[in-house]
């Protein structure tokens, strides 16, 4: 089953599981052969009802390692031989794999495989939204971040059995499955983050002025959800509070769902007791309403004030507590930027501020890419190119945590 590689080329696993996402493997095998490196291809008795094998391995120009394959007569165990592979994926991975692999099972050569790979393994899941939020695939999740796999998905979007609508569960896109499979080959994720608790806000609040009616922004909370995603990919125990987005809770981390600027300040000054890191990436209005309107108030001619009061300064109140604790901020400004931020985190007792320029083309909310400059309190900074929200989530953890080793070890 396997070839003597190029220089320098790197064998990636494909195993596929059983789902109707299973139809999307053969884009998947395309674009890793596409991006550089070399596929071998294990589909499971239950893919195999949804896709051919022929199809399987015309896309990844070999042959398709099969239970029957497996149980053939052959001089070497294919278990063996097809899991010396520098990563591997899951596509469309259903709950009874995962449950498979976190218990350790090897009932069929995909899961036999699995315990033999020595490189990373990146699960990409498919099923309905019930199936994945049940607490035993979740606990089976868990299980398998703990040991260090890597998952991408799954994805809010339309399902294609009947009557299920939309909701969790829709498999990553081919072009994301591929994108995160050569990343992991290129850069292995570290476990620098084990032992440590990390805290992060993201996403907008919302500050009602009457049932129907609030103040809030645009936050995306993408650039809070990246930074939590790398840090529990990189073994963290992470804690994540977020305000109303359209982002589905991250599986193997702690999520608080909040509105407003208080139960923002309430949830992440209780989860920060014990935190190491704390990431303030929430767009957190500055203002509330003085007096909150019980019903809906009608429409009047002519112009309304509204009176409103401050909110208070969660940054601020954590930097006052800070002890050995990394607090980073986030700062928009439209001009004077480095300035205003380094007297942002001088004031705040943060350890540095990731400022960015909203209105920059391409960093806008929403956007999936981010500009920022780093700045301390002393007004040094520095300047990172434009990339994505992913890349300047794994940056930011990087000077985190430098931070707090220099602290812990002071």
């Amino acid at each position: 089953m396997a070839q003597a590689n190029a220089e320098g080329q790197k064998t990636v696993l494909v195993i596929v599981g059983g789902s109707m996402a299973a139809v999307k493997a053969p884009s998947v095998l395309r674009r890793l052969r596409e991006g550089g490196a070399r596929v071998n291809v294990i589909a499971t008795r239950a893919a195999l009802t949804f896709i051919t094998e022929l199809s399987l391995s015309t896309a990844a120009d070999g042959p398709v390692g099969t239970d029957e394959a497996w149980f053939a007569p052959r001089p070497d165990a294919l278990h063996l031989t097809m899991a010396k592979a520098d990563a591997a994926v899951v596509v469309g991975a259903s709950a009874e794999m995962l449950a498979g692999a976190a218990g350790g099972h090897a009932n069929d050569l995909a899961l036999a495989t699995l315990l033999s790979v020595p490189g990373p393994v990146l699960w990409v899941p498919a099923m309905n939204a019930a199936m994945w939020r049940n607490p035993a695939v979740q606990s089976n999740v868990k299980q398998l971040r703990d040991w260090g796999h890597h998952f991408l998905g799954p994805e809010v979007g339309a399902f294609g059995t009947r009557g299920e609508g939309a909701g969790i569960g829709r498999m990553a896109e081919p072009e994301d499955i591929a994108a995160a499979v050569l990343k992991l080959l290129a850069r292995p994720v570290p476990r620098d983050l084990k032992g440590l608790h990390i805290v992060v806000s993201a996403g907008p609040t919302r500050e009602y002025l009457d049932p129907v009616r609030f103040i809030s922004n645009p936050s995306s909370g993408k650039m809070g959800f990246a930074v939590a995603g790398n840090a529990r990919d990189r073994g963290a125990r992470v804690t994540l509070v977020t305000g109303p987005v359209n982002l589905p809770d991250p599986a193997g981390m702690v999520v608080v769902r909040i509105e407003s600027a208080l139960e923002l300040r309430d949830a992440v000054i209780g989860a920060a007791q014990d935190a190491d890191i704390v990431v303030m990436t929430a767009a957190v209005a500055d203002y509330r309403a003085a007096e909150l309107k019980g019903e809906k108030q009608a429409k009047v001619a002519g112009d309304v004030s509204i009176h409103l009061t401050p909110n208070p300064d969660i940054l601020a109140e954590l930097g006052r507590e800070k002890g050995e604790r990394v607090l980073v901020g986030f700062a928009m400004e439209t001009h004077a930027g480095v300035e205003r931020a380094a007297a942002k985190a001088q004031r705040k007792n943060a350890d540095f501020i990731l400022l960015n320029y909203p209105t920059q083309e391409g960093t806008a909310f929403g956007g999936d890419d981010n500009q920022v400059t780093l700045v301390r309190a002393d007004g040094t900074h520095e300047d990172w190119p434009r990339t994505s929200k992913r890349e300047v989530a794994r940056q930011l953890l990087d000077e985190a945590l430098r931070v707090h080793a220099q602290r812990t070890t002071d």
